[in-house]
Parts: structure tokens; C-alpha cells; sequence
């Protein structure tokens, strides 16, 4: 027998926060995130996403096993901004059983209907900022802040009559082979082209300044993304999260900027994958997380276990999207990856909807590999 309990208590939330690592514990493609990271999610009290945000959590037991967990929540703002009535289920983890992810999908379902929501989506923890969608396809080590699952997920919520909303992609390209095959001399060519007729300028991003850097990047990014399926504008509590999070990892050398006869018009940002380092240092509650940071160290600068970057951020202002800036911007940063000795990167996501960067990123040589998606029901 399956019972649903909400977690309303300290032991119900630390079983909660620590079952993917029971779930995951023989899943080798499976990067655990650092316990700071997942509070930083999870709890009212670090992430700023809950001034807006109402809901609970839930956790599936038999007998006295946990089986699986859910969130249930609605976004205000996201109604408000897309006029839309929808509830949404998050931080969804679940053995292979229908049961059991019926029975969570089920009480996300009767949370959102109790609040006079008719549309339950998702899975997404928490917000389109964070780990959105199901993987469907590339079943791989996650890249950085990218959400990973079993294969089963998606025939499980399927079978729970959720339906496809939209998928996200991720891309894939290997410089190295770029570079070979004469792709970074062709792009080089364009980029210069467009810069010429567009007058468009680059900057790289100066690291003795990385505080007027990421002024920047908070100008553009509401901005950016404003008519892009599911986005929200971030809150000043949340660009600052973010732009604290990116202090941990930026290179400056790998953050530029377009401008359009001067103005500043968009930007574009490579992050070393330092999953590729966690995933060898393995976070795990109950160890100091100083001690897991210097194995990431260590793993990261010392025995350099990263070659790869992800391509998580880029963004143009609405006015200069026909002048070709995310072209010369995409030229560039791939370029400085090379230069800055990585040889792989990932970029996304990229909604499916978004035919003008999906379009950009294959045509500058990389490929789909990976897929994530949303679903949703009427409740």
C-alpha cells in the first residue's frame, strides 16, 4: 500500500531532500549536486523564486520506505505574466512503478485542482530558471545545472495522461573536430561580414571588472528572453542569485558582449561543466561540504578531469535580434573556448519553438543530444 504524506516536519523533509541519492546510488550517469545547491532550491528561506511561489512537498512511502517525491506549487507570476491558470509538480523522483508515480502525479494534480487551477504541468524544480523537463533522449551525464532522470520517467508520466507541452534541446559540438574540418574559418568570415553591415562590436569581459560585467548581464536578461515560451522575468533577488552563482565559475575570458553602433545589445557566457568534477568529488549529505569543494578543486584544476564547457546563457535585446548579433556572438565564444583549451561544449537549452537559435546553433556545427520536455494535463 502507498501512502502520500506532505512533508510538514524536519525528518519527513530531510528523507525528502536526500532520497536522489538513494534513488541514484547505481545509476553511473547520475552527477549529485552539491548539498548547497539543492537547499538553495528547495528552501523558502535561499531561494528567492519563493516570494512568488506557493507550495508543498511530498513524499511516497510503502510501508516505511520512501519511493518516491514530488513538489506541487503554483507561480504567480508566471500566470500573471503569460495569463495563464496552471498549477505546476517539480522535484518529481520515483522507483519504476506506475503506482507509485501515479499516486504523486495524482496529489500534484488535487493540490493544483484545490486552488482553482485547471492545468497541471511541468516537471520542472522550480522555476524555468532552474532544472526544467523530463530527459527523454541522451541519456548521459548531465551537464552543469541541467536536471537528469531515468529512462522511465517519461513512459511513467505518460501513462499518468500527461501530454507533451514542449521540448527543450541541447547541442552538442566538438571543437576540435570543428576546427579540423575548417568550420572556425568559415564562421570567422560571416561573423566579420555581419560586423561590417551591422556595425556590430565584441568585448570580451575584463576580468579586473567583473562587477560591470555582470551589471551587464542583469541589463540584458529580462530583456533577453521576454517573448520566449514559459519565461518570467527574474526578480532583483533573483538576478543577484544568479549573478552570484555565475561569480563561483566564470571565466572572463569565455563572457562577451555585442554592441550595435555602441549599445549595449546582448551577451553570451561559457562556463567550464564542473559536473564533470562533482561527479568525481560526489557530494553526499552527512560530508562537510568544505572538504567536497576542495575534491572538486582538485579535480577541476589539478587533475583537470574538465574538458568541456556549457553554453548556458545568451541573450539579445528585442531591438537588435534581426542585426545578426547572436551569430557574431555564438562566432566568438566559440572561438575563445578553443583558446581557452576546452575541447567540447554543450549548449541549452533551446526551446524547439525557437527555430532562429536552433537553426544558428546547427548551422554553426553542432547537434542535438539531448532532449527534455514538459508535459502537462486538465485536472
Amino acid at each position: 500500500m502507498i501512502t502520500i504524506r506532505k512533508v510538514d516536519n524536519p525528518r519527513d523533509y530531510r528523507a525528502f531532500f536526500n532520497f536522489p541519492w538513494t534513488l541514484y546510488r547505481n545509476d553511473p550517469n547520475w552527477v549529485p549536486p552539491l548539498l548547497s545547491s539543492r537547499r538553495e532550491i528547495l528552501e523558502t528561506k535561499h531561494n528567492p523564486a519563493w516570494e512568488y511561489l506557493e507550495g508543498d512537498y511530498f513524499c511516497a512511502w510503502r510501508g516505511s520506505e520512501l519511493v518516491g517525491t514530488v513538489a506541487a506549487f503554483v507561480n504567480k507570476r508566471h500566470n500573471e505574466f503569460h495569463d495563464e491558470q496552471v498549477g505546476w509538480f517539480g522535484a518529481f523522483e520515483t522507483i519504476d512503478d506506475e503506482a507509485v508515480a501515479h499516486a504523486l502525479i495524482d496529489t500534484a494534480a488535487e493540490w493544483v485542482r484545490a486552488r482553482g487551477l485547471p492545468m497541471l504541468r511541468g516537471p520542472q524544480t522550480l522555476t524555468t530558471h532552474e532544472l526544467v523537463g523530463c530527459l527523454v533522449d541522451g541519456f548521459m551525464p548531465p551537464a552543469l545545472l541541467m536536471p537528469y532522470n531515468p529512462t522511465y520517467y517519461a513512459r511513467l508520466i505518460e501513462s499518468a495522461g500527461l501530454q507533451k507541452v514542449t521540448d527543450m534541446y541541447s547541442f552538442y559540438l566538438d571543437q576540435d573536430e570543428a576546427r579540423a574540418n575548417g568550420l572556425y574559418d568559415r564562421l570567422a568570415r560571416i561573423s566579420q561580414s555581419i560586423m561590417k553591415r551591422n556595425k556590430i562590436t565584441v568585448q570580451v569581459a575584463d576580468p579586473k571588472n567583473l562587477k560591470a560585467a555582470f551589471a551587464n548581464i542583469k541589463d540584458i536578461y529580462n530583456t533577453a528572453w521576454d517573448k520566449n515560451w514559459g519565461f518570467v522575468p527574474l526578480t532583483p533577488r533573483e538576478l543577484d542569485a544568479i549573478v552570484d552563482g555565475l561569480g563561483m565559475v566564470v571565466d572572463a575570458r569565455m563572457l562577451y558582449f555585442g554592441y550595435v553602433e555602441g549599445q549595449l545589445a546582448g551577451f553570451i557566457l561559457a562556463v567550464p561543466d564542473l559536473n564533470m568534477a562533482i561527479k568525481h568529488a560526489y557530494p553526499r549529505p552527512g560530508e562537510w561540504e568544505v572538504f567536497t569543494l576542495l575534491k572538486v578543486l582538485w579535480h577541476w584544476k589539478v587533475r583537470n578531469k574538465i574538458d568541456t564547457v556549457r553554453v548556458p546563457l545568451m541573450g539579445v535585446k528585442s531591438e537588435y535580434r534581426s542585426r545578426g548579433v547572436d551569430a557574431v556572438l555564438y562566432s566568438h565564444i566559440l572561438q575563445a573556448i578553443t583558446d581557452c583549451d576546452y575541447h567540447k561544449s554543450d549548449s541549452g537549452w533551446i526551446l524547439e519553438k525557437n527555430e532562429t537559435m536552433v537553426s544558428i546553433a546547427q548551422n554553426f556545427g553542432s547537434r542535438i543530444y539531448k532532449t527534455h520536455r514538459l508535459y502537462e494535463k486538465a485536472v
